[in-house]
């Protein structure tokens, strides 16, 4: 999960990107980035951090042009080292930048075939400079080195489609031509583009939620379909065209339930909605374990769960409390590397409020929970502040499987409802009681917010992976490259190379 931006505009972009950026940290913690075209030269800057210390006065001049690119990083593959902070950059064919949000499921294999037979280097593990690569070789195959047009980069963009795998959502400057973006053929991460008309004509600013676009003054224009590219010429004309065989749109659940702000419009479902709706299907649950009395009061885990705790009260004629004060300076605790880190930073972002716990039968209410850090700390809180009892729900399914489409949790053994009944995840977390939501329920919330949006991607709940490469032997493949060091690019090759030679005999 990462945010992007890509703007193309008549006057310098680097301070809109910055406010963009800005409009999309809670999307990634890690590191920030920018890199903007001026004539034939990219400028680019990124570093580990947040966008406001990332980026100085300094930094800001030294980032001219009228297109540009950014993004806000939150590591799921690769590590936390400086060097994975995007944009990244690749010389040949006519210079590339590119900033990517998602996940490669063929990550490995692409990387062999990179260095194997497209003869190209990667300085870092991240699978964003393996599409980079992927892209730049596509594009040279279909210019051999020449002029590009963009009938030839829709053509690269499709060559692309078919050898990468996962979920992608890209922005891409490529100097001297324009501003490209594209995105994966299941349409799993968004992607949206807005346009601004001014007196020297049309600017563009393409995003991964539309509150970076209405924040800024761009008017909402559409999401952009799945498999589909779309190229800004240094013209400024739009052009697009569809690059995929069989696209299909599978927005992911989780943009839904957590990622996404509640101002965001994603694929035509007002998140703020499909929270609400969440907390009305939560309710009947509630309604049909609970009798009358038995709950004195609801109170939600902020922020991402305020909608849905608000409805589930109104719905259920309880009395609804702000019994956690959030500090906004502290990050958003699921991003956190590390358990013990996550542990320290949820007592720290979180401060109950006394008077509103003691003596009463709280029911807390969470988007959802995934590794069970947050929810146990939090319902011991409740209790040290005098809490009769506490119930959790959560407006999110139990979390069983390991998303491998851009969520960092790849992991089963991280995962809390993983091999447990709702009985253990309940004493797990401590709480007296625990309900979750039904996966259809879930997914009904959002298509009762757009009922064209038919198939919602929920492999973290149901464990269905659209792209249908994702097996039982992938993830155990997954689970032991994630607890064990990363091989290079030559180990991967001579790994390959063995296996064929031991095929062959």
């Amino acid at each position: 999960m990462c945010g992007i931006v890509g703007v193309f505009s008549n006057n310098p972009v680097n301070q809109l990107i910055y406010d963009a950026l800005l409009l999309l940290q809670h999307r990634g913690q890690d590191a920030a980035g920018i890199a903007t075209n001026h004539g034939n030269k990219f400028a680019m800057h990124k570093a580990n951090g947040l966008v406001r210390d990332v980026f100085r006065t300094r930094n800001m001049r030294s980032l001219p042009g009228n297109v540009g690119i950014g993004q806000v990083r939150y590591p799921t593959a690769g590590s936390t080292s400086e060097e994975e902070a995007q944009p990244f950059y690749v010389n040949a064919p006519f210079g590339i930048v590119l900033a990517h949000n998602g996940n490669l499921t063929n990550a490995v294999e692409l990387k062999i075939e990179l260095f194997k037979n497209d003869r190209r280097h990667l300085n870092t593990d991240s699978d964003s400079e393996v599409l980079l690569n992927i892209l730049a070789h596509q594009i040279q195959e279909v210019t051999s080195g020449y002029s590009l047009d963009p009938e030839g980069l829709f053509r690269a963009v499709s060559m692309l489609h078919r050898r990468v795998r996962g979920s992608y959502a890209v922005v891409a400057q490529i100097s001297g031509y324009g501003l490209l973006a594209f995105r994966d053929p299941f349409g799993i991460r968004p992607l949206c583009v807005g346009v601004s008309q001014t007196d020297n004509g049309a600017e563009y600013m393409i995003a991964s939620e539309s509150v970076a676009l209405e924040g800024l003054g761009f008017k909402f224009l559409r999401d952009v379909e799945p498999g589909e590219a779309l190229f800004i010429d240094m013209d400024g004309k739009l052009h697009t065209q569809q690059c995929a065989d069989n696209p299909s749109l599978n927005p992911c659940a989780f943009e839904y339930v957590y990622l996404a702000r509640p101002d965001s419009i994603i694929d035509g479902a007002s998140v703020y909605l499909t929270r609400l709706k969440m907390g009305e299907y939560l309710a009947e649950k509630v309604r049909n374990q609970f009798r009358d009395g038995e709950i004195d009061v609801v109170m939600p885990i902020p922020d991402s769960s305020r909608p849905s705790a608000m409805e589930l009260a109104l719905k259920l004629n309880l009395d609804y409390r702000e019994g956690f004060i959030k500090n906004r300076y502290i990050g958003r605790t699921f991003m956190m590397p590390g358990q013990a880190i996550r542990r320290k930073s949820v007592r720290q972002k979180l401060n109950a409020i006394g008077s509103e716990f003691k003596g009463k039968s709280v029911l807390l209410v969470d988007d959802s929970i995934v590794r069970g850090t947050t929810s146990r700390e939090i319902v011991q809180m409740a209790r040290e502040s005098g809490a009769k009892r506490v119930i959790f729900a959560s407006a999110a399914p139990p979390v069983q499987f390991p998303n491998v489409y851009g969520i960092d949790m790849p992991t089963r053994s991280e995962l809390i409802a993983y091999g447990r009944s709702e009985e253990e995840v309940c004493r797990e977390i401590t709480a007296d009681a625990l309900v979750y939501q039904d996966v259809a329920a879930m997914k009904r919330s959002i298509s009762d917010v757009n009922p064209l949006l038919k198939n919602i991607e929920a492999s973290c709940f149901d464990g269905f992976y659209i792209t249908g490469d994702v097996t039982p032997g992938y993830l155990d493949k997954l689970e032991t490259a994630r607890n064990s060091p990363r091989p290079d690019t030559e180990d991967l090759l001579r790994s390959q190379l063995n296996l064929n030679l031991a095929a062959a005999d």
